[in-house]
C-alpha cells in the first residue's frame, strides 16, 4: 500500500508548535487549522452522522482541548500529531460514554428552514453511509479499528500511525493487513447472506 499524499503538515507543524507552546496565538490558530481537517475526519470515522453529540461537536471539543493544553507539549522525539490524537481518543471514548448515557438527545431548536443544496434526502445517505462503515468497523478490535481509520481515513503514514497508537511501524502493518484481510472476509460474508 502506497502512502497518501500530503502537503508537508508535519513540517509545518515543527515550526508553528514550539512557537504556540511559547505562547503565540498567531502560531497556535494555524495549528489548529492545520490539524482540524485531520481531527474531523478522524472523528466522522469513528462517530459519523446523525448522533448527538456530532462528529464536528467532538472534533471542536478536541480542537479546544489541544489549544488549551498545548502548553504542555514537550518534544520528545514523537510527532506532534501523536499528542493530538492521544487527545482525540479520549475524547471520542468520552463522546461514546455519554452517548450510551444519554438515550434521548432532544434537539434544542428546530431550524426554520432547509440548507440550501443539501436535503434531507442528502443528509440520510451521508449517515446511512455513515453507520454502514461504522458497523464494518465494529467488527475489528478497537486499536485494529483505530489503526484502520488513522491509515486509511485520516491518512497517516505507519510511523505516524505507530506513535500515536504505542506501536511500531511493523507491528501497525501487520495490524492493518489483518484488519482489512477481517473486513474482506465480513463483506464477503455479508454478501452471500444477501
Amino acid at each position: 500500500m502506497t502512502e497518501p499524499e500530503r502537503p508537508d503538515i508535519e513540517g509545518e507543524l515543527a515550526a508553528l508548535v514550539p512557537l504556540a507552546v511559547d505562547g503565540d496565538g498567531r502560531a497556535l490558530q494555524k495549528v489548529i487549522r492545520l490539524i482540524h481537517p485531520l481531527i474531523l475526519r478522524y472523528t466522522r470515522a469513528r462517530i459519523g452522522g446523525g448522533r448527538m453529540p456530532t462528529a464536528e461537536d467532538v472534533a471542536q471539543e478536541i480542537c479546544l482541548a489541544v489549544a488549551t493544553s498545548i502548553h504542555k507539549y514537550q518534544d520528545m522525539g514523537r510527532p506532534f500529531m501523536a499528542f493530538v490524537y492521544g487527545i482525540a481518543f479520549n475524547k471520542v471514548a468520552d463522546a461514546h460514554r455519554a452517548l450510551f448515557r444519554d438515550k434521548l438527545t432532544p434537539i434544542e431548536e428546530v431550524p426554520d428552514s432547509v440548507a440550501p443544496g443539501h436535503t434531507p434526502e442528502d443528509a440520510a445517505l451521508e449517515i446511512d453511509d455513515s453507520n454502514q462503515i461504522r458497523a464494518m468497523l465494529d467488527v475489528l478490535g478497537e486499536k485494529a479499528r483505530d489503526i484502520i481509520i488513522l491509515r486509511v481515513f485520516v491518512g497517516l503514514s505507519a510511523e505516524e500511525t505507530a506513535e500515536a497508537v504505542g506501536s511500531t511501524p511493523g507491528a501497525v502493518r501487520v495490524a492493518q493487513h489483518r484488519a482489512i484481510a477481517k473486513l474482506r472476509k465480513a463483506l464477503e460474508e455479508q454478501d452471500q447472506h444477501s
